[in-house]
């Protein structure tokens, strides 16, 4: 499945859109979109990418995704059965709501930092889960309060942990968005193999050196930073699959093992063998708790 831009039609009649148990577990589903993001999956142990941040989870999972950071389906690959509730917000809502009501001061706040992104946990994600496994059934107004309440819950919660230690700034108008959807899914189709700075600067219509400034300002990152960092997000996905590390570099574009192993550390702060066996024994450990 291509990265790309998910365009979100909001419901004429609210200021929120609500997905009631979307199915996409057998879509590699990598997007971003402008809209804040709610997302609550009960019964499922899935992945949680989100931006450069990827865990597992178990049983739930509750996650606020600020704008415009790409990020993964909960339900891809999951195979038993689970709920699924995910609300998009506006960004207008965020700037002409949020932010010039003095009541709503503290959900304004929210929004700001869930520019990390925000996975919650305890009794938080159990209260919110169920109220917005709820949320469907009730009329349009009381769906509204019920939304300002929710983030009223979340907003005052200190069972959280922030996703990535800095925001995850995204700014992109049309043209960038059209450009960088291009760019996204040619990586997506070719990360395991070499890719040449030059051709990706011939599919965007730029000379090189016009096409690493151009990607520099619009991703904050260069081009073969971001690659890396995919790649990376890639093969920390296969290792969890299962793959050994040999065949996780090679299947994962990266011509040499030395070469996947230190991008690797610099990307994730610890190499291939041991992000594996922490993720395994986290996984023995849960299993006996």
């Amino acid at each position: 499945m291509k990265i790309q831009l998910e365009q979100i039609r909001t419901d004429e009649k609210s200021s929120f859109r609500l997905l009631h148990n979307p199915r996409l577990n057998d879509l590699f589903y990598w997007h971003f979109h402008p809209e804040f993001e709610l997302v609550y999956i009960e019964g499922a142990n899935g992945t949680r990418h989100v931006g450069d941040h990827i865990s597992k989870f178990e049983e739930s999972d509750l996650v606020l995704i600020g704008s415009n950071i790409p990020h993964l389906n909960f339900d891809y690959g999951i195979q038993t059965d689970y709920n699924k509730e995910v609300l998009h917000v506006s960004p207008n809502f965020k700037n002409t709501v949020f932010n010039e009501i003095p009541e709503l001061t503290e959900l304004f706040k929210l929004f700001e930092m869930s520019q990390h992104g925000i996975a919650f946990a305890g009794e938080t994600k159990k209260e919110v889960g169920k109220l917005l496994q709820k949320l469907y059934l009730l009329p349009p107004f009381e769906q509204f309060l019920q939304v300002l309440h929710i983030f009223e819950i979340l907003a005052s919660s200190e069972e959280y942990m922030l996703l990535h230690e800095k925001p995850v700034v995204t700014k992109y108008n049309q043209k960038q968005q059209h450009r960088l959807r291009n760019i996204y899914a040619f990586i997506d189709e070719n990360y395991h193999r070499k890719i040449t700075v030059n051709e990706v600067a011939a599919l965007s219509n730029l000379g090189k050196e016009a096409f690493c400034r151009y990607f520099k300002k619009a991703t904050g990152n260069s081009f073969i930073g971001f690659l890396n960092q995919y790649r990376v997000s890639q093969a920390k996905r296969l290792l969890l699959a299962g793959k050994n590390v040999g065949e996780t570099c090679y299947d994962c574009g990266f011509e040499s093992l030395s070469y996947f192993n230190r991008t690797f550390k610099k990307v994730a702060n610890e190499n291939p063998s041991q992000f594996k066996k922490r993720y395994i024994n986290g996984q023995s450990m849960a299993s006996l708790s």
